[in-house]
């Protein structure tokens, strides 16, 4: 059986009709991961990033990221977001991001959980920049990565 894309007909971008759905509980999550210097791990660990709490910083970007899905993915809906949350790991060379979104409505909310756990994950990035940079102000060793849906569950 040949796949088809819902958001395009006939060559143009359009916007699914969901009109005759059911609203069920629909749950997605997100998981991605960020690499960093030994260095930058550690401060971040003890907590001495001059920009202040990474992580923390990081959540509310995700939530705020997750909410605002619609106005930055054009095809996406406007959904009643019920529950985010935001975890992270932290390991040897990176820091892994996950993002559950939870709602009750029409659609799924994976590019919702996308959306948070990229936003996390570039916030972190934003968070260490001035640690990761060389001496030319590039960023030779720090790169996103793996960002992928672990689990859509609908019902």
């Amino acid at each position: 059986m040949e796949k088809s894309f819902t958001h395009i007909e006939a060559g143009r971008a359009r916007m699914v009709d969901i009109s005759e759905k059911n609203n069920v509980p629909r749950l997605a999550r997100a998981a991605g991961e960020i690499v960093l210097s030994a260095e930058t791990i550690e401060r971040i660990r003890t907590g001495t990033v001059e920009k202040g709490n990474v992580f923390a910083t990081a959540r509310v970007a995700a939530v705020l990221a997750v909410k605002k899905t619609p106005e930055t993915i054009p095809m996406c809906h406007q959904i009643p977001i019920t529950g985010i949350d935001v975890d992270f790991e932290i390991g040897e060379e990176a820091i892994s991001a996950v993002v559950e979104v939870r709602t009750v409505g029409k659609t799924g909310v994976e590019m919702e959980a996308l959306t948070g756990v990229s936003v996390a994950l570039l916030t972190i990035w934003d968070m260490v920049k001035s640690a990761e940079k060389d001496e030319t102000g590039n960023y030779p060793h720090t790169l996103i990565r793996n960002i992928r849906v672990l689990e859509k569950l609908k019902g």
